[in-house]
């Protein structure tokens, strides 16, 4: 029997993962990709009898070889927090799937663990832009608060470094770096004896200070809206760029544009944090867009689109 793991290469994606295996150890296939590289179910060929383990990844976009698995006789276990659709029914599949606003796949393979590896459901909480429910979820640890501030650290740096248009973007491809993850029970042990985090620690400072150099195209008290350039370093912070922007003002929506080398977009949105609705409904209605409630994008947003984007962003906000 083989076991595969596939999970997005984000915090969301590596914490839930990272907890599973430090419960649950032994050899897996990890199939993962970039952030915004959802669609990987169908890069799994397993036969009857193997397991496949999916985190953090949309069903509704992974539907056809989900229902190809299971009806070739593969156990599925699918864990994920984004817009789902109908949920099939199958002897096959164990299904953890939940949309609240403010709980993301850590958080559920947290509840199903009972809690086990908290800590690490607090990173990828804190990841995921969810800072208040990373901290009530942190609340048993009893954390210092500078120990509670490197795990949001951690999180925030794990997040960027899933952003990218391919693999080459990023500083560490997601199974790489879920392999320097995956000896620490303890993610503070992470922080202070890997130098991974060091080098994504001096990245995402180096990128943040490019980025704080953008204005916004647009901007009301309610909406704005940024453009990055075709660049290696916008391409890697335009997500947690997104989710500091909602931090800093948490009564506006905001959407970030990031030009793509060949033209067109790629989009990242985030709903007004007082009001963590619409962001996913939004992007739905591009053909390459997805996401929750909370934060949602587009993968490719052509040129042409543009002006239907900036009209549709400030109605649904």
């Amino acid at each position: 029997m083989t076991r595969f793991d596939v999970f997005n290469g984000d915090a969301d994606g590596l914490c839930a993962l990272q907890q599973l295996r430090l419960a649950q150890p032994g050899e897996t296939v990890l199939v993962t990709g970039v952030k915004r590289d959802i669609a990987l179910l169908g890069r799994v060929q397993a036969a009857p009898g193997d397991e496949v383990t999916v985190l953090d990844l949309s069903l509704d976009k992974n539907r056809a070889p989900l229902l190809r698995l299971l009806g070739q006789g593969v156990r599925v276990r699918y864990f994920d927090h984004h817009f789902a659709g109908d949920i099939p029914r199958h002897p096959l599949l164990e299904a953890h799937i939940g949309t609240l606003s403010d709980q993301g796949t850590s958080l559920l393979v947290d509840g199903a663990l009972g809690g086990r590896f908290r800590a690490w459901a607090v990173v990828g909480t804190f990841g995921d832009n969810f800072d208040q429910a990373a901290r009530r979820a942190a609340e048993p640890l009893d954390l210092a608060a500078d120990d509670l501030a490197d795990l949001r650290e951690l999180g925030i740096c794990l997040n960027y470094n899933g952003y990218g248009e391919r693999v080459e973007d990023l500083h560490f491809p997601p199974e790489v770096l879920f392999r320097r993850l995956a000896p620490y029970a303890d993610p503070l042990d992470f922080v202070r004896q890997d130098e991974a985090f060091a080098t994504l620690r001096a990245g995402f400072a180096d990128d943040m200070a490019r980025a704080a150099e953008a204005i916004a195209e647009l901007a009301t008290d309610r909406h704005a809206v940024y453009i990055l350039p075709a660049e290696r370093w916008a391409r890697r912070v335009s997500g947690v760029l997104a989710n500091d922007l909602a931090q800093g003002v948490p009564d506006r929506a905001h959407a970030l544009l990031t030009r793509l080398p060949e033209g067109g977009f790629v989009v990242s949105v985030r709903a007004p944090l007082i009001a963590p609705e619409g962001a996913d409904t939004l992007c739905r209605q591009f053909a390459t867009g997805g996401g929750r409630k909370a934060a949602a994008g587009i993968n490719r947003l052509p040129d042409a689109d543009y002006d239907t984007f900036v009209q549709r962003f400030l109605a649904a906000f």
